[in-house]
This record gives structure tokens, sequence and C-alpha cells, in this order.
């Protein structure tokens, strides 16, 4: 929900406060720089229309997210104006539409609409049924209501600015100036005309105080409400003095000239209009933070080309359905993610990954929504439509992240909490006790106007949620999708960074380097076997033997029995005989004599990964896999040593192997061997220790380590179950990303501190 009216940090709390005590409301979060509200509550216990009053009655105006959109549908066979009455009456007797307007000169009608509540092809059906045809769409912009409004609220504030600046500045002039020796017309010395200069200030007051109501409105309600905000220390303060200044211009009126010089309606001027200017530069600076979800949502082509009985037509994008087979030409962004099913092109997909290099596509390949087809002209069947793409999850994610408080925004929303009701309390103890000392009541309210006006921190509910806006989005824009605020601020404190091996640091497609024979056997009937057996497993290095076999053109044969044993390896029987491949651990168990061990640790020593296989117990051979590292492993970890962070590698590969790997790309210590569902606890005895520990890893086996991290960090290019356990995702599969990440937290929780 969108929330008007806040003026502070102290305002959202006030809200949050007031929510907690609604049976019903489970989760709740005000944004006061986004002004938005999440609420999670439970209908059966309370209404939203309850929860709409009790903020309504705190004084500030809640609102649905506006979904509203306009179309113009063309329609053919309308003859007279009773047409367009009748195509009318069925298009508002929709739910969900909101204005309909039929021109027949033009034979269109304009529809505003709610696309929560209702599609075009519904639109389309009530004119077919009203008797008419409706024919290709016109789309017209989206209704971007937040954006108009808040371009209407830095509107208002520039004016109300203006016009309090007009007023202030001769008052200020003829209040102060003569101080400075300055010149004043007669008319107005104090010193002649008393009564003409208290008079000529109060009038050039009186406007002032009416552009800047809204803060004695809003001040004085909350305060009477007892949840008081910075308006309510401005309404006080500058009310007190405007009210102290009337009763000098009765003094001055009764004939007690030197009240002349106890006038304080500059400062309830100059207050008003220092103010105003905040707000004015502020609200510029919220509409800012919201446009990396601008800019993402942008990317999305309005309308796609769809192929719906050999024809092509141009519908828009929410009319797309999953199944649907679009057309994109070169230089056209792709509307929605997808299989390509005919052609071959190259795809800028920056916009996701950060990438430039553009990404091969041909039959078989999947495209994502928002990013642009370069070379040529492809097919592609919709995967994921409206809020399921890729890029809609981002955007998502993105104004979660935006949304959520770090811990540190927390701290604010306490101080916030506390500091207006304590700033009244000490003005109002600093006045009583300057007045009992016998000081007279002018100097007294000085004091008193003083604190409360010094003491408004407006921008202290703004200290952090921009920052944690700004923060996430910027990391949007390099393809680092941070998922939280306190992701985000969790981040700046890491000091030991864990890798996963296999597909983070390494590309994670290994490939067969070497097969070690014993016996008469041969190379072939080795690789024949072991990819036979393989052809069941869905392990990346059974994968690896399947696809050297296939390269050889090898036909393999048809296994009988097949179970895979978890960090052990597998087996299988084939033509009656029991196949056994996999590590020295499974060799081992089932009493297998190998006297290939100096080979093996070779082979490991070289960083590839040794699979011992065996027929009816007898040691056939070695098999070796070897995976690439990253090109970019190595520097992201350099650099990540010049950061004072220490870096550790955890994989269920053998230590040899392990060891290799980390010797290539600068690792300090190795956690070899390690079972899927031990990654977890590994992470956990680092934490233990006392270390900040995030976790950087791409596949299912690493989502629980993900969750266990103080910070999860899933590649990209991982699947869907790490990505959703992380908090951090890091879409280009780069290291450098890691890097990025934390320097992103560095700088966020800098600019916090000093905001703060």
């Amino acid at each position: 929900l969108t929330i008007q009216g806040m003026t502070c940090a102290a305002c959202a709390k006030a809200i949050e406060r007031s929510l907690g005590k609604i049976d019903g409301v489970v989760n709740f979060n005000v944004n006061y720089a986004s002004e938005k509200l999440s609420l999670e509550f439970d209908p059966q216990r309370v209404s939203l229309e309850t929860i709409f009053a009790r903020v309504e009655d705190l004084g500030y105006k809640l609102q649905e997210e506006e979904t509203v959109r306009e179309v113009t549908i063309p329609i053919a066979g309308m003859t007279c104006a009773a047409c367009a009455a009748a195509v009318e009456r069925a298009l508002k007797k929709l739910e969900g539409v909101e204005e309909a307007a039929v021109n027949l000169a033009t034979e269109k009608a304009v529809v505003k609409y709610d696309s929560n509540l209702i599609r075009i092809s519904q639109l389309k059906q009530a004119i077919e049924k009203a008797g008419y045809q409706p024919l290709e769409l016109e789309l017209g912009v989206s209704v971007d209501r937040e954006r108009e409004r808040r371009e209407r609220e830095i509107k208002s504030l520039k004016t109300r600015f203006l016009i309090a600046a007009i007023f202030t500045i001769p008052l200020f002039y003829i209040s102060m100036g003569h101080m400075l020796g300055a010149p004043l017309p007669r008319f107005l010395d104090p010193a002649y005309h008393a009564l003409n200069f208290a008079l000529v200030q109060l009038i050039l007051t009186i406007p002032v105080i009416l552009v800047g109501s809204r803060f004695y409105t809003l001040g004085f309600r909350t305060l009477f409400k007892g949840s008081p905000n910075m308006d309510s220390l401005i309404a006080i303060g500058t009310s007190a003095a405007f009210i102290y200044g009337i009763y000098a211009v009765i003094e001055i009126v009764a004939g007690n000239h030197h009240m002349a010089m106890q006038l304080y309606f500059e400062s309830v001027a100059v207050i008003i209009t220092l103010i105003l200017l905040g707000k004015y530069l502020e609200s510029i600076s919220k509409g800012k933070t919201s446009e990396a979800i601008k800019q993402l949502m942008g990317l999305q082509p309005k309308t796609a080309t769809v192929i719906q009985n050999g024809q092509e037509l141009v519908l828009p994008i929410e009319e797309v359905e999953v199944g649907d087979i679009l057309v994109v030409k070169p230089g056209e962004r792709i509307p929605v993610d997808g299989t390509v099913i005919e052609g071959y092109t190259s795809v800028d997909e920056s916009m996701l990954t950060g990438e430039s290099i553009p990404v091969e596509k041909s039959i078989g390949s999947q495209v994502v929504g928002g990013s642009i087809n370069q070379t040529g002209s492809i097919h592609f069947r919709a995967t994921k439509v409206g809020k399921d793409t890729v890029l809609a999850q981002i955007v998502r994610l993105v104004e979660e992240a935006q949304g959520s408080k770090a811990p540190i925004a927390k701290l604010a929303d306490v101080i916030a909490g506390y500091f207006v009701p304590v700033v009244i309390g000490i003005a109002v103890a600093a006045a009583v006790l300057w007045l009992l000392a016998g000081y007279p009541l002018t100097f007294v309210l000085t004091i008193f106007i003083s604190v409360l006006v010094i003491a408004c921190p407006c921008a202290l509910g703004l200290a952090t949620p921009t920052a944690i806006m700004v923060g996430t989005g910027k990391g949007a824009e390099y393809g680092v999708l941070i998922k939280s605020g306190e992701a985000l601020e969790t981040a700046h404190r890491i000091n030991t960074v864990v890798f996963d091996k296999t597909g983070t640091i390494t590309e994670g497609k290994p490939r067969v380097t070497d097969v070690i024979v014993r016996g008469k056997i041969t190379e072939e009937e080795i690789l024949l076997l072991a990819a036979s057996a393989e052809k069941g497993s869905e392990h990346p290095l059974g994968e690896a033997i399947v696809k050297a076999a296939e390269e050889k053109g090898l036909e393999l044969k048809k296994f009988d029995k097949f179970s895979a044993m978890p960090g052990r390896g597998i087996e299988v029987e084939i033509e009656g005989k029991l196949l056994l491949l996999g590590n020295k651990k499974l060799m081992r168990e089932r009493d297998v004599v190998f006297d290939l061990e100096d080979d093996a640790n070779r082979l490991a020593e070289e960083g590839k990964t040794p699979m011992y296989i065996a027929l009816d117990g007898e040691l056939l051979g070695i098999i070796a896999v070897a995976d690439v590292v990253k090109e970019n492993s190595k520097k992201a970890i350099e650099k990540l040593h010049q950061m004072g962070i220490e870096v550790a590698m955890i994989t269920g590969d053998n230590r040899r192997t392990a060891e290799a790997i980390a010797k290539q790309v600068g690792i300090d210590f190795v956690l070899a061997e390690i079972l899927p569902e031990d990654k977890a606890n590994e992470v956990k005895k680092l934490q233990e220790e006392g270390k900040k520990v995030p976790m950087v890893g791409d596949g299912i086996n690493d989502a629980p380590a993900l969750a266990q991290a103080d910070v999860g960090m899933a590649i990209g290019s991982g699947t869907d179950v790490a990505m959703e356990s992380a908090d951090i995702v890091l879409m280009r599969s780069d290291l450098m990303d890691v890097v990025t990440a934390i320097q992103l937290s560095k700088k966020t929780i800098r600019n916090i501190k000093q905001n703060l």
C-alpha cells in the first residue's frame, strides 16, 4: 500500500505502533523513503477497511497500489450513436473497468481498467457480445499513477517553498537588516514607528504560515494522539514564537514600544521556509530512489509479435499466454521468457547479467524477456509470462529489498520514536528552569523555541532507507541482486568467504582428460563400460564420461540395475556383471584391490578427479575427469585478499584435486571430501569460531549452506533452489561480483553512518 502524508521517521514509527496493536496483522513494515507499507494480515480476523481506518485515524492516507491501464480498442461495425452507447454500456458493466468512452467518429473505445481484475481479451469478448467486432489494439501508456503523484507532490512543495520565500526575504530584511546597518524607510523604523514595524512583520508572516499549514494540522494531530513527530516540533516551536509575537504587538499598541525588539515573526517564517526547502529536496531524492525499478520495468517491451493461425499478430504484452509462439526480429527486445524453436541469433543479456558479450542462441536455448535480439530472427515458445518472468522476479526482488529494513535502519526508527518526545521534554524542562531562575519570559521562550526547532532532524528517517534503496538499485544495475536490507548490511562485516568449487570457482563442465588401463582391456572398452553405467546418473562427472563416449561414437550398453551412492559413486548391473565406478572410499567398502595409487595421486595433484572402475570386484583402471577454472576466479580471490578477507573452498572432491585447484587460484584453506548435507555444518563450524561467513555456491546441494551462511550468494547460472535460499544473487556467474557485493555493502553502510 502507498502511504501519503508521512513527513518523518516518527510518522512511520507511529503507524507501525498502531498496526502492531491490531489483532490479525501478522507482519508489517513501513518504509518512509518509498512511502510504502508492506502488510500481511489474516482476513478472517481483520478487514483491510479496519486497517485503512486505523491509519487514516492517525492522520495519514492509505492507497492500494494502482494497476490501472489504458487501452484503445478500434471497433468495426458501429453505424450510429446508439451502437456506440451499446458498446460503452457493455464495457462499463464489467468488473474492473473504471472508465469506458466510445467515439463513433474515430470508431475507437478508450478503456481504463484494472489489470488485476480483468484482461484485454475479456474487454474484446464484451464488445463481440454486444454485436460488434474489436480490431487490433493500440496500447495506450500504462498510467503510472505513482510517478504522477510524486511529480504533483514535488511541484506542490516547490510552489509552497517559493511563496514562503517571497514573503520571508523582505520579512527577514525588515526584522534583522537594521542590526547590520541596512537602511529601513522611516515609516518602518522601530525607533519612530514601532507599531508599523510589528504589523508589517505580522502581515508578511501569515501567508508563510498558511503555505506551511500542513506542519500544524499533522503536527498537532499526532501530538494529541500521543505519537508526536518532527512536524510536532515545528508546530509547537513556531506557534509559540507566533503567539508571543502577537502578544508583543498587543503590548506595542498599549504603548510598550520597547517590545518591538521582542518580535520572533522572522523565526517562524525562516523555519517554515527552510523546512519546506528541505522537504522539496527530500521529495526529489525519494523520487530518484525508485528509478532503479522504473529502469528495470522499462526494459520490458509493451507489445509482442505472436503467430496465430499462421498470421503474425502484434499483441500487447499482457495478452501473451504460456505456449504462444513468438517472433523476434533483429534489434527487437525479447518480450517474455521462452525456448527457441526456430532460428539462430545472438542476444544481448547485459540488462540481466551486466555481461556485455552477446550470448549465442539456437534451437533449445532459453531466452529471457527484456534482453535484446541482435543478429538473427528467431521463433520461440513462451514459457513464462507476466509476473513469472525473470525480469518481473528481479523487479520483485529489488522492490522487496528496498522495502526491507536493515538492522541499522531499525536503529534509526527507534531513535526517531524516542527522539521527539525527549526533545519536547528537554525544551519544556529548559524553559521551566530558566523561568524558575528568574529570567524574563522572552528569554525563556527563545530557549524553548530554539531547542524545539534546532532538534528537528527531518532527515533521520531518510538516512537509512534512501541509502539502502540506492544500494540495492545500484546492485541491480551491475547484475548483483541483493534481496534484503539485512544482507546488504551484513556483507560489510564479512571476513571469511567460502566458495563451492564446482560451477563456482570452476566452470562446472568437467571433461575426461585421462584413461588409465590395467590388464588386457582397452581404453575404449573402459570408456564404453563407464559411460553405459553413468547414462542413468545426473552427476556432472558422469555426464562428462557419457559425453566423451558419445564424441568417440561408442554405442552404449543397456544396464539392468542402477544405484547411486552420494559422495562415493555408482553401482550398476550390466549383462549380469556388477560394475562399480567411484572413488577410493567405494573401492575400499567393496574390498576391491587397487594398485594404481601412484597414478591416482599424480592425477589428483594435477587437479583432476580420478574415478576407479571395477567389474565383478576386479579393478579395470582409472578415468580422470577435470573441471576448468573460471577465468576471473583467481583475480576475484586476489581482490578479496587485498580487502583483508580470508578465502576457503568447500567441495565433495578428494583432497588432492581440491588442493591442486586451490593452489591454482590462491585459496587459503580447503574443506575437501565434504558430503552435500555436511556443507552447512562446515559453514556453522566456521561461524562458531567467530567468523562472519558468506557462502558462494550454485547447486541444489549448496542451498542448505547458503541458508546457514551469514550471507548466501548464489551464482546466477545455478539452480532455482540455490537462488531462493540465497540473500544475494550474482546474475553474471562471475566471482568478481562477490567483490562488488562486499564493496557495495561497505559503501552503503559508510553512507548510512555518515547520515546518522
